[in-house]
């Protein structure tokens, strides 16, 4: 082999350790597990009973070079790729994404009133938003609707706007093996129904600038396999005494959640296949909606009385009704549905220098029934995700970083 092709051969070899490290798994061992252990007055009882919370944690420490370069170092806890849970609301983050980057390839701008139409029973139309600034529907607006309280509609018109066959198809080519997304939110439909997506248009100046027709998908992407969970479900007020299967339902593995939230994040960190195709405003959008408290924000107007600092923010703060400090701040996509309770997060502390990403689910249905809107939501799962919160941020204030992180690339400003 000449010194050449040697050179070659170990360049080769370091970009596919470099590929492979951006897209690295959490490391395999029981450090999650041995911090929990250290508060049973936290976490006791929890972890006593893993077969029945189904808990599973991801946790990306993350330490930077004096050139603000980061490093990362990710823990999971009982974490398996093909384990189902119901994803909730934790999906919309990936429509607000792949829902910019269309836009991008369009070269439309986000802010363009967008005008949704009906084209079989049961869609719906849409020609002004009354909680927006001019009255017009738009998907900054939706975005911004869901980044902040959570909201059904605005992420149904997301998956309309994106397609179910471009959702499902865009997130698999970027690596989101473990994905499905099959259907709009809180509104009955069948599988065939959330197939059809509707027809959009785009107008500026009361001038169509982009029309795109009805779509359907081709493809199914409901799991060729029951996935039965529990005892029984209600259905139209009557109680089913057989499993509920979740087969047609969506779904997000936590693994492919955390690495959405990195590839949002960190975007020079993954490998460029796993990227979005964002721009600097975008991902300045989005940091500040995940971000800012309903409190500070002029439209939707009525956010400010209607929805509290803790409404969305379930890690640390456990959905707290109390005010937050403004000095730290959780940019996260949470979620709650059926008894599952998750969350998403990079969580920074711009007082005190402190960065990590965390992602976590729990189950809390103790009838192991659903649609009986009997779910423990608030004496199980939002004090575990609080605790946990605050086991990781304690653990992130009291150990030793070489260097402390410029985390001004996350500082924005808020609406007031």
């Amino acid at each position: 082999m000449t010194l050449f092709r040697h050179y070659k051969l170990l360049l080769l070899l370091l970009l596919q350790m470099f590929a492979l490290q951006s897209t690295a798994q959490f490391q395999d061992d029981n450090f999650l597990e041995k911090l929990l252990k250290k508060h049973p007055e936290r976490f006791s009882e929890i972890l006593k009973n893993q077969e029945k919370y189904k808990v599973q944690i991801l946790y990306t420490r993350i330490d930077r070079n004096r050139k603000n370069v980061p490093h990362f170092t990710t823990h999971g806890y009982h974490v398996k790729s093909d384990d189902y849970f119901y994803p909730a609301s934790t999906v919309k983050l990936s429509a607000v994404a792949l829902a910019f980057e269309k836009l991008n390839r369009l070269g439309i701008d986000k802010y363009t009133p967008m005008f949704t139409g009906a084209a079989r029973p049961g869609q719906t139309a849409v020609s002004s938003d009354s909680s927006s600034e001019d009255g017009l529907p738009s998907v900054a607006h939706y975005a911004k609707k869901i980044l902040l309280a959570s909201d059904n509609d605005a992420f149904n018109r997301l998956y309309e706007f994106i397609g179910q066959e471009e959702f499902n198809d865009s997130l698999r080519k970027k690596g989101y093996k473990n994905t499905r997304i099959t259907h709009r939110l809180e509104i009955p439909a069948s599988v065939e129904d959330n197939r059809h997506t509707n027809p959009a248009r785009f107008e500026k100046d009361e001038k169509v600038i982009y029309d795109q027709p009805a779509a359907y998908s081709s493809k199914d992407y409901t799991s060729p396999q029951p996935i039965l969970w529990g005892n029984g479900y209600i259905k139209d007020g009557k109680l089913i005494n057989e499993p509920f299967d979740f087969a047609a339902k969506n779904f997000f593995a936590l693994e492919e959640q955390h690495k959405l939230l990195k590839a949002l994040f960190f975007p020079e960190d993954v490998s460029p296949s796993q990227r979005f195709n964002l721009t600097k405003d975008d991902y300045q959008f989005l940091y500040q909606y995940m971000s800012q408290f309903p409190v500070e924000t002029s439209f939707p107007a009525s956010y400010t009385d209607d929805y509290y600092d803790g409404y969305t923010k379930f890690l640390l703060f456990g959905a707290t009704k109390t005010r937050l400090p403004r000095h730290i701040r959780l940019f996260n996509k949470s979620g709650d549905a059926y008894g599952f309770l998750l969350d998403n997060a990079y969580i920074a502390d711009f007082e005190k220098g402190i960065e990590f990403m965390l992602t976590a689910v729990i189950y809390c249905n103790e009838d192991q029934i659903f649609n009986d809107d009997k779910y423990e939501y608030d004496s199980v799962g939002l004090p575990f995700l609080a605790n946990l919160g605050k086991t990781i941020f304690d653990y992130e204030l009291n150990r030793k970083r070489l260097v402390r992180p410029d985390l001004s690339r996350y500082e924005v400003q808020y609406d007031k």
